[in-house]
């Protein structure tokens, strides 16, 4: 795609300065832009990485005379500007119009004229694939599953039976959907159920087998949510597993049987969320985020990387560490942490004071 500067600045809502026909045909990070390509210079330190005569992208307060410039968008948000200019020249994944020759269809599932169906891709019976819908190569689609307008689907997408994608939803490559739960139970009270309940007694070590609950529920994702690659969202057993409207979901997540996860959540890269926990709305998980089975994390919480909650977390609450705390604790026993040796040595040395002064009391 080719587009004047001018025309990008349109497109962004954004304040264009200098020569406007120069075409634009890609981007690039500050330093490295090539001909035709708009640098990205949005913050002081990039922008002193620009060459003189080319064009970029620059925070509003910005000199782009100053830089040497041809020509530059300015912007008052520009993580955001960024979004509108990838998706101006993200050519996509490519999938041809139409359905692939070999492409296995059942005959029940419903398909709108204009979806796409890729290479070898599977399509199981009364499946519905709405208008718009794009499915790439090897993806495979469980009976009864609904697939919303818009959606896209890449390489080697997994969805199993009675899933519910709304519309514009994105799967990003080994995407899991709807596979059973890891719900197993014993014929008597097992170790773990015996220990939650006495917080580590055991009366007796004794052998126990593991039987199958398996998973009736289905998987229901909502509106604009993506998901990346390589994650996983269980089935649920008896009601479906929930992900709400524009939730974001990080490669490697795996979000486990009833769980219900609210609207606009950010799940990071390896986030686990166990059985029947609730997440509220606009809730971020950073990297490695464990969240324990049947607690419920309110609206608005945030918790950094490696963070564990073990126990209900409220509303708007600010966690970090293993248990989770709110973050000023956790940051504060952090320094504690630190000065242990100073205090370590502080305290040797008074008790060597005392002793000195014991043993020259016990000699008077």
């Amino acid at each position: 795609m080719t587009l004047t500067i001018a025309e990008l600045a349109r497109a962004l809502d954004a304040r264009l300065w200098g020569d406007g026909s120069l075409a634009v045909t890609g981007a690039a990070e500050a330093g490295q832009a090539g001909p035709g390509q708009i640098a990205l210079a949005t913050s002081a330190a990039y922008a002193e990485k620009l060459a003189p005569g080319g064009m970029a992208l620059l925070a509003d307060g910005s000199d782009p005379e100053a830089l040497g410039l041809r020509a530059a968008i300015l912007v008052a948000r520009p993580r955001l500007a960024m979004a509108g200019l990838t998706r101006a020249f993200d050519p996509g994944p490519g999938i041809a119009p139409g359905i692939h020759p070999s492409a296995v269809i059942d005959p029940s599932a419903e398909i709108a004229p204009d979806a796409a169906i890729g290479p070898f891709a599977v399509i199981g019976a009364g499946v519905r694939i709405g208008a718009g819908a794009r499915i790439a190569a090897h993806v495979s689609i469980g009976a009864g599953t609904v697939i919303g307008c818009d959606v896209l689907i890449h390489p080697g997408v997994r969805i199993a039976h009675g899933v519910t994608l709304g519309d514009r939803v994105i799967l990003n490559p080994g995407v899991s959907i709807g596979g059973d739960g890891f719900s197993f139970v014993t014929p008597e009270k097992s170790g773990v159920e015996e220990i939650r309940e006495t917080l580590g007694e055991r009366a007796e070590i004794r052998q126990q087998h593991w039987t199958r609950i398996h998973s009736l529920g289905g998987v229901e994702i909502g509106d604009d949510v993506e998901v990346g690659a390589n994650a996983t969202i269980d089935r649920g057993t008896i009601r479906a597993t929930r992900i709400g409207r524009g939730t974001k979901i990080d490669n490697l997540v795996q979000i486990g049987h009833n769980c219900v996860v609210g609207e606009d959540c950010l799940l990071c890269g390896l986030v686990g969320i166990a059985g029947s926990a609730r997440i509220g709305n606009r809730v971020v998980l950073g990297g490695q985020v464990g969240v324990s089975d049947n607690i419920f994390v309110g609206d608005d919480v945030i918790a950094g990387g490696a963070t564990k909650i073990f126990t209900n977390a409220p509303a708007g609450r600010v966690l970090l560490g293993s248990p989770a705390v709110k973050m000023e604790t956790h940051v504060e026993a952090q320094k504690n942490i630190r000065r242990l040796p100073r205090l370590y040595a502080q305290v040797a040395e008074l008790r060597e004071t005392v002793k000195k002064l014991l043993d020259k009391d016990a000699r008077e």
